[in-house]
């Protein structure tokens, strides 16, 4: 099978870009965060969660999933030499979502006091109401997103969503709460940065899309886009439900301060999902448009989860041993309470991505639309109930168990869908040796955690030390293929000549 035909160098090139994308934004809004907790107290960070919670939860409905209709069917139209039809597909999309979330941002600026009493926190309609206008705009910033990926030019992508936004967002933030502005401040610092990344997003996809900006507009068949939206819709709703909450439970139950800390924990987990979240931009497209060819879908299924798992593995292993010290580090000691929260997360988020990700991006990418809503319903139900169980009894640790089940849950269901309805798995000889180099990686960072006492310096060693095991131990066995080669030049990394490999499948 040529490069082409498996799609590895476009898989590689632009999951590269939003790699680089991803690891700048993860790097500024972990800077945006431990600027929050050094400003504000953990009730005050606690409240600012439980704010955008409910906005992000509100903007759902607001979008009613229309801006996922866009990287399915642009890409499409696009092969089929339609530019005017791609429009189409867009122009609907925007016109119908500006309408639907203005609508929301009112509705929500209505009820805010309804917020404050439920949660029993008076300061949370204050901040509803300032962020109420941002409803719309992350309405048109998902629209911009799933625009870039449509096109498979993620480069753009990066720039608004990774390098302008968290830029913007932090000096604002920073400038603010150095005047003491507190909450205010927060507020403001998202407020800017989102509508700055906006602007030049529009400007750089009516620049880098010009062959369909300038196309006629050709009306689209609302029938397929809603028929593939509203499942998706409903998958979108429950599964940013399902994202928030663990902080509405822990909100209603303990107070804001707990939620804070929880944040800390679960932000730092989730880190972990930063190489999928580079490749399923691209990757959902690349499945969109072969999804009749199972062979081939099966092979780039594979070559993905492989490559997630390796590179995730190490880092899972890093912060799970680590998580107290680098809580500590990263923000203040109090956040270290913590720390079981990070380690149970970061094993489960690195089960959950490698098997297709907690949002069904394969799935999605084939057209089973209706298999991912269902799914997300068992990934929401599980962490709800388990939640509501567990919260008054372990606290923050009764949170973390119950995400921890539902994407478990929901890992273990798209396996089998795709077996069952495709005959499609990830599993081979070479997934197996990638997954077993963690074993002594992971022996060889024990001792660190438990034999030396400074959080610093076992922040400073244990990635060392068990990055060099995990890529020794994966020459050693010869782990490398022909494969990992040819997607590792596609990197910029010329391993051919003293990387070990083998043919592999």
């Amino acid at each position: 099978m040529t490069e082409h035909d498996t799609g590895l160098s476009t898989l590689a090139k632009q999951g590269s870009i939003t790699f680089v994308g991803n690891v700048l934004n993860g790097v500024l809004a972990f800077a945006i965060v431990m600027l929050m907790t050094r400003f504000v107290s953990p009730s005050v960070y606690g409240l600012w969660v439980l704010a955008t919670s409910v906005i992000l939860f509100m903007q759902v409905f607001a979008n009613l999933g229309l801006p996922l209709a866009i990287d399915y069917f642009v890409p499409q139209y696009l092969e089929a030499d339609e530019p005017g039809k791609a429009k189409g597909v867009i122009v609907q999309v925007t016109a119908t979502v500006l309408v639907t979330s203005s609508l929301v941002a009112l509705a929500l600026a209505m009820t805010a006091d309804t917020f404050g009493v439920f949660f029993r926190e008076p300061s949370l309609e204050v901040a509803l109401l300032l962020l109420a206008v941002t409803i719309p705009m992350l309405a048109m910033y998902n629209v911009l997103l799933k625009s870039f990926y449509s096109i498979k030019k993620l480069q753009y992508r990066v720039v608004m969503r990774d390098i302008v936004r968290p830029v913007v967002r932090f000096v604002v933030t920073a400038v603010l709460l150095l005047a003491g502005f507190g909450l205010l401040g927060l507020a403001g610092g998202y407020v800017v940065g989102l509508f700055v990344c906006i602007v030049v997003g529009a400007l750089l996809f009516t620049y880098r899309a010009w062959e369909i900006m300038s196309a006629t507009f050709e009306p689209v068949a609302p029938g397929p886009m809603i028929r593939y939206s509203v499942p998706l819709a409903m998958t979108s709703v429950v599964f940013v439900l399902m994202g928030h909450v663990d902080y509405f439970i822990l909100g209603y139950f303990l107070d804001s301060g707990e939620v804070g800390i929880y944040r800390v924990g679960y932000m730092l987990g989730s880190g972990l999902m930063i190489i999928f979240n580079s490749l399923s931009p691209v990757f959902k497209p690349l499945i969109a448009e072969t999804r009749d060819d199972t062979a081939l879908v099966q092979e780039r299924f594979r070559v993905a989860a492989r490559w997630i798992a390796g590179i995730t593995l190490p880092f899972a292993i890093i912060i799970s041993l680590g998580a107290e010290a680098f809580l500590s580090v990263m923000y203040t000691p109090q956040y270290g309470e913590a720390s079981a929260v990070v380690a149970l997360l970061a094993m489960t988020f690195l089960f959950n991505v490698t098997f297709g990700g907690p949002d069904g991006t394969l799935l999605q990418g084939m057209g089973y639309s209706r298999i991912v809503f269902a799914n997300t319903l068992a990934l929401f139900g599980t962490n709800l109930v388990v939640s509501f169980l567990l919260v008054p009894i372990y606290g923050i640790n009764g949170a973390a168990i119950g995400s921890a089940s539902a994407l478990v849950v929901v890992g273990l269901l798209t396996l089998g869908e795709l077996h069952v309805v495709d005959g499609i798995h990830p599993f081979t000889r070479d997934f197996a040796t990638v997954v077993f180099a963690g074993i002594p990686a992971a022996l060889a960072g024990l001792p660190i955690v438990l034999l030396v006492d400074s959080h610093l310096v076992i922040v400073a060693t244990l990635p060392l030390v068990v990055l060099i095991v995990y890529v020794a131990t994966l020459v050693v066995t010869d782990a490398f293929t022909d494969k990992d080669v040819q997607l590792a030049n596609e990197f910029g990394f010329n391993l051919r000549s003293w990387l070990p490999r083998r043919g592999g499948q």
